[in-house]
């Protein structure tokens, strides 16, 4: 996992593979809401293989010719995966609408059940997520299955680290975080061509003429050789093509470009950045104990409040019990650093990266930048379990909302999981 470099269980890891196949990695939301089957909008339990959660939404607001911010989400599941979670489309209250929806043929998708409801579904509004992944290539499956079911024992005592995985990052083509330093550093032409441009060796040949191009400064070329898989590349290129046509592209265009890209993939460069440096961070309190309290620490309980006024013991008990979690600051304008030695390890790591809680404004994008908050240190996994098959170990549990499943198979595996 980017920038992660500490592990908190101390068995050897099993090694071996995932994703092998997407039906190896099923993730299963588990709702905060549940459809009354009543209401003026209309919820549909979707199954995706191979898909972002975006890319299915952007589909059904295409077919059904409305407005993409007519569509809710909980949260954004895996493109790399067999995945179940609810979308909503609002106002759509009469029943040649709720037909229009049954009709619907979206690519690589199922719709499971459709119904209706009265609330809408927005970011966040699930309780967490249950995953079954099978590890493949293992030397040893049944000396795996017991290792991995020890690590999942301990996990569950003491948490697990809240890394952000690899997918907040992106891959093969791994930029994410970086066209969010450049939008930190106020560079939109730069944040632009990081993410349309920089040909890498890991992507088809294609896709590297297409960026090439863009480097080369030929938009109509890059635009005409981007295929399928460059959806929002091609949203950018076409928006600096229509301002070209005005005179040379400055900040104005390249700030126009960045904002005919859906908003929730525009805020997530800087937030893909503020990631990339919580990992770091979390890497250094986890070595100072993940399950313990330390004088300093800010505190939080399940519903993201901080809990103020209490002994280092009971602190420390409602820790045990994962009633409240010490936290990492994901950096921003306005987040407060932790007190006492905590706080100076906080501040020493900003301060490697030259920053300064002001950079994150993004001045030239406000509405990009970030106040910061306080994120959990760990997250509990439950319902953990791992049993050998003929394939391989299969690994069974339930975690946090927000978390990634990646942070609890590198603790089992002890290698970088993707």
């Amino acid at each position: 996992m980017l920038n992660a470099n500490t592990y908190v269980t101390s068995q050897e890891g099993i090694g071996g593979s995932i994703r092998n196949q997407y039906e190896d990695f099923y993730v299963e939301e588990i709702p905060e809401l549940i459809p009354t089957g009543e209401g003026p909008n209309v919820w549909v339990w979707i199954e995706k293989i191979g898909r972002t959660t975006l890319d299915v939404v952007l589909d059904i607001a295409r077919d059904l010719h409305i407005d993409r911010k007519r569509m809710g989400f909980a949260g954004m599941k895996d493109k790399k995966a067999l995945t179940r979670q609810w979308i909503c489309i609002a106002n759509m209250d009469s029943e040649e609408q709720f037909r229009q929806v049954e009709n619907l043929d979206i690519y690589k998708t199922d719709f499971l059940k459709i119904t209706r409801g009265r609330k809408k579904l927005r970011m966040g509004q699930l309780k967490g997520n249950k995953f079954r992944i099978l590890i493949r290539d293992l030397d040893d499956i049944e000396k795996s299955a017991d290792i991995a079911n020890d690590v999942l024992k301990e996990l569950e005592v003491t948490g697990v680290p809240n890394y952000f995985g690899w997918q907040r990052f992106g891959r093969p083509r791994t930029n994410t975080h970086l066209v969010g330093e450049a939008l930190i550093h106020n560079d939109l032409a730069e944040a632009v061509r990081i993410y349309v441009g920089n040909p890498s060796e890991d992507e088809s040949l294609e896709n590297q003429k297409a960026r090439q191009a863009y480097d080369d400064g030929d938009l109509e070329k890059s635009l005409e050789l981007m295929g399928k898989g460059m959806r929002y590349e091609k949203m950018i290129v076409r928006q600096l093509i229509k301002d070209s046509k005005k005179g040379e592209l400055d900040d104005k265009a390249y700030m126009n470009a960045i904002h005919a890209l859906p908003k929730p993939l525009q805020r997530m460069f800087v937030h893909a950045y503020q990631s990339y440096l919580f990992n770091d961070v979390v890497s250094r309190r986890v070595e100072m104990g993940i399950n313990k309290y330390i004088e300093g620490d800010i505190i939080i309980d399940n519903d993201e409040n901080i809990v103020r006024d209490k002994t280092s013991d009971e602190y420390q008990e409602m820790i045990d019990n994962f009633e409240v979690n010490p936290t990492v600051p994901l950096f921003g304008t306005k987040v407060p650093f932790a007190g006492g030695e905590v706080g100076e390890m906080e501040k020493s790591v900003l301060e490697s990266y030259g920053l300064e809680k002001s950079d994150f404004e993004v001045p030239k994008m406000p509405r990009l930048g970030s106040h910061g908050l306080r994120r959990a240190l760990r997250f509990q996994v439950w319902d953990a379990s791992a049993k050998a098959t003929d394939e391989g170990v299969l690994a069974e549990f339930s975690i946090n909302k927000g978390s990634y499943a990646t942070a609890v198979l590198r603790e089992v595996m002890k290698k970088d999981v993707v």
